[in-house]
């Protein structure tokens, strides 16, 4: 009892709102209220494409999804420059459930999954990289996923970045896949071994990053790949 009225105290004065709108959030929200998550960000999603952003995907990938095209300067930006840099990790969840919703919507996803081992893989952070953040974001938004998807998480030892890559913002495609050549290791290779493994991450901009770490996983046995990401940009 007396937790309830502490809770509701807290509620009158300290109202949860809205990561993106500000406005408040309610009983059934966390921290994106429905009307951001539906309304707020231009959709990615098409139904007759392999792949939403029109690259060429390497073999053995069997499709690229992503929820939202990315806003330069704008509210979705912000959102995930939140999730990456300011520990609001509930904010990954959220915008991973829409994420995993959307991938539920696209039947090459749905059709590509049937009667096979299918498991999420988070894209790993170097070591050096997690204990600074305190989190990885896409292990957030992986969880998101999962909870509408109901697939299975591969843990963070399962496959590893060995090399602390520099931030890739502002490089050209040819630099970002020398900046990423040979950046992973799959420490478990019995996990993703004639599995279809869907790589999960925020944003989806040339693919150097999903396409080395899927090269990673082919080469250890992995049957199958798909990438999904909350943004394109």
């Amino acid at each position: 009892m007396l937790k309830l009225i502490k809770d509701g105290v807290l509620e009158v004065l300290f109202p949860k709102v809205c990561s993106v709108c500000g406005l408040q959030l309610s009983k059934d929200e966390h921290f994106v209220c429905s009307r951001c998550l539906n309304g707020k960000f231009e959709e990615a999603f098409h139904t007759d494409k392999i792949s939403t952003s029109g690259v060429l995907l390497p073999e053995g990938i069997l499709l690229q999804h992503a929820l939202w095209n990315f806003d330069k300067g704008g509210y979705l930006q912000e959102l995930l420059h939140q999730l990456k840099y300011h520990r609001l990790t509930g904010v990954g969840v959220d915008i991973g459930r829409q994420l995993g919703k959307s991938m539920l919507q696209n039947p090459r996803f749905t059709e590509g999954i049937k009667n096979k081992k299918v498991c999420l893989l988070p894209v790993p952070l170097h070591p050096r990289k997690r204990r600074m953040r305190g989190y990885n974001q896409a292990f957030h938004i992986a969880k998101g996923v999962a909870e509408v998807t109901n697939l299975h998480i591969l843990g963070k030892e399962v496959v590893v970045r060995n090399r602390n890559t520099r931030t890739q913002t502002g490089f050209s495609l040819e630099k970002r896949r020398r900046n990423m050549q040979d950046a992973f290791e799959v420490k478990e290779s019995d996990k993703v071994k004639e599995a279809l493994t869907v790589i999960i991450d925020d944003v989806f901009t040339t693919g150097a990053t999903t396409f080395e770490l899927s090269g990673t996983l082919n080469k250890e046995g992995c049957a199958e790949i798909m990438i999904a990401t909350v943004a394109q940009a």
